[in-house]
């Protein structure tokens, strides 16, 4: 297969003329450009910009005033879904498919193999919560304001239900964090969150295994809804923005996630390495120079894009108005991290 080729250094503009990356190589997962953010996708390489803007604190982003009610949104709760669980979905214990297999397929990236002796692996996991919706540009703004963090202008100014983009991947670990955090100290916390809490049980970004399990469940569908693209579940395909998160109902979907496909690319806290999928992959080396995986695809990409097993990378510097992020709740692993 031919090498990747770089184009341009507007993500938005450089769709055409690039090819896929080689398979399970690692062509630019240690690239030694710290000051560059960069992003890779599974059909393409963009090269980073040269700059990027400067993190504002909130309170000189410019971003309109949070609104005063928000429709099934919380305004007392830092706007968190109004359910029972604040949001969040259990995802029992047990295995699932993770991967492509191209005979199943044929729209698979080389990439999504598990290995050379077989195309998907099977993965057990414990049982974790996971976000119904992505986090909105209300939630992020009430963790930027209580927490003073200094984030990217273009975060706050999309409208307060939609998807948050131009975040970084280490602002979506602070987000994790200080959720966390706000709901530990929180009286109205929900006893079944609290007793996530009090089993030690952590707000982060989801793995890449656990983002592929809640997509699509145990039995290997191509997408979270089945196995053919349908438009009326996802936003994608090249549409002019995200739409506001939860628009598209799936009832199919496994576990009733909303836009597990499209809207926005969704960061996980695993470093982009190639299959088999390994818990501690790279954990010990999160300082490095490396990309981490990003899931889903956004409204900007064609179906191929938008499947349950698409891997992407992206810099943890990277802030673009495609990529945003969804948290969980996960517990301890074995080894206590």
């Amino acid at each position: 297969m031919a090498q990747p080729i770089l184009a341009g250094d507007d993500p938005l503009k450089a769709k055409n003329g690039l090819r896929r990356p080689p398979g399970n190589a690692r062509p630019a997962t240690r690239w030694r450009a710290r000051g560059a953010a960069r992003w890779l996708a599974p059909a393409l390489i963009v090269p980073a910009l040269t700059s990027c803007r400067p993190a504002e604190p909130p309170a000189e982003t410019g971003a309109p005033p949070p609104p005063e009610a928000l429709d099934g949104f919380r305004t007392d709760a830092w706007f968190l879904p109004d359910e029972p669980l604040l949001g969040f979905v259990e995802i029992p214990a047990g295995p699932f498919l993770m991967g492509s297999d191209p005979a199943a397929d044929p729209r698979a990236f080389e990439n999504e193999r598990w290995s050379a002796e077989r195309a998907q692996g099977r993965v057990d996991l414990p049982a974790f919560a996971i976000g119904r919706y992505e986090v909105t540009v209300a939630q992020f703004r009430a963790f930027a304001e209580a927490a003073g963090a200094a984030v990217d202008a273009a975060a706050l100014r999309g409208a307060p239900d939609h998807p948050v983009a131009s975040v970084s991947w280490p602002d979506a670990l602070a987000y994790g964090r200080w959720l966390e955090a706000t709901l530990r100290e929180w009286t109205g916390t929900p006893p079944a969150v609290q007793r996530w809490l009090d089993a030690g049980w952590r707000v982060t970004l989801p793995s890449e295994a656990e983002w592929e399990k809640a997509a699509r469940g145990a039995d290997g569908r191509v997408y979270p809804w089945g196995d053919a693209p349908i438009r009326g579940r996802a936003r994608f395909g090249g549409a002019d923005g995200p739409a506001p998160a939860g628009t598209f109902d799936c009832p199919e979907c496994p576990f009733g996630l909303r836009d597990m496909s499209g809207n926005v690319w969704e960061l996980t806290r695993s470093p982009y390495l190639p299959y088999p999928w390994d818990e501690s992959g790279g954990a010990d080396d999160l300082a490095a120079d490396a990309l981490f995986v990003m899931r889903g695809g956004s409204f900007l990409d064609p179906a191929s894009n938008v499947r349950a097993a698409v891997r992407g990378g992206a810099d943890p510097g990277a802030r673009r108005p495609f990529i945003g992020f969804r948290v969980v709740f996960t517990p301890p692993r074995p080894d206590g991290r």
